[in-house]
């Protein structure tokens, strides 16, 4: 049985210790900030990064240079047989095609996966992975299975400010503004490669209700009679995530609800601090 090393970046939410504990790799994405580069989980970690926030630091993301890329690929490839990699999904950002042309001049031993997740959903597929590596599958098994598996996933998000959605010009100044004064809540949905506009409520409490109830519609129709696992996430909000994650378990009593420390920077860039998150996959057959 081929010896396979999977690998994801940051986008994925977990961080450099907890790659360890679940014996995969994870490229640290590059940000920009003040014109300066820092990467995610080795010299920029979430306190630090929701400080340049609140100081308006000018923000952006970037994607791994193909030469860090290929170092890990070599290195791995001095231990493993092969390479399994789950870059974001290929319409959140360019890394998955830029690793799906290096990965040509490897000769079968790395099998990008464009598996169309972020953050959640993401951590579903590389669990999902994990599992069917332990299980015998190939790297190029494994890419089919989780591409095929794609789009069998949610994330639904709501978030505390408009001013993040705003900068990124994902609602307009206008829009923005009107939504502010009436203290609106938008709830956020992720499915495949696009984060569109949900539903628009006015509390906390609202959005909340709108998430589980989202949820609640997706295993009942999409995903009926599936095996599912959920998870919560936040922005810099642990306390009220908690609470959110009783919430669900009072909800769903049928199901284990796992806690995300953190969504990844790369989302909290575009939804500021104070956002929660609920995210629901199906659990890929081994």
């Amino acid at each position: 049985m081929s010896r396979i090393a999977i690998v994801t970046d940051s986008n994925s939410g977990i961080s450099q210790q907890k790659a360890k504990e679940m014996g995969i790799y994870v490229l640290p994405m590059p940000f920009l900030i003040n014109e300066k580069e820092y990467l995610d989980g080795v010299s920029l970690f979430h306190k630090d990064f929701y400080d340049y926030l609140e100081q308006d630091a000018d923000v952006s993301t970037s994607q791994p240079s193909p030469e860090s890329v290929m170092k890990l690929w070599d290195d791995l490839l001095e231990e493993y047989d092969e390479i399994v990699h789950m870059p974001m999904s290929s319409g959140l950002s360019g890394s998955c095609q830029t690793a799906c042309m290096l990965a040509q001049d490897y000769d079968g031993k790395v099998e990008v996966v464009n598996n169309q997740r972020i953050s959640v959903t993401m951590i579903h597929a590389l669990q999902d992975a994990i599992r069917l590596a332990e299980a015998g599958r190939s790297a190029a098994q494994i890419r089919d299975i989780l591409e095929k598996e794609a789009l069998q996933s949610s994330i639904y998000i709501t978030v505390a400010t408009l001013k993040y959605l705003k900068k990124g010009g994902r609602i307009t100044p206008a829009a923005a503004a009107i939504g502010t004064m009436l203290k609106l809540k938008p709830v956020l949905q992720i499915q495949g490669d696009k984060l569109d506009s949900f539903a628009k409520v006015r509390t906390m409490s609202a959005a909340k209700r709108t998430m589980m109830d989202a949820i609640r519609n997706d295993l009942e129709s999409r995903f009926a009679g599936c095996c599912m696992q959920i998870s919560i996430a936040h922005t810099n909000n642990l306390e009220a995530a908690l609470a959110f994650k009783n919430e669900l378990e009072t909800e769903f009593p049928g199901y284990k609800i796992d806690m995300v420390d953190e969504l990844s920077l790369s989302v909290a860039c575009h939804i500021g601090d104070g956002a929660l998150a609920v995210g629901c996959s199906r659990v890929v057959e081994v």
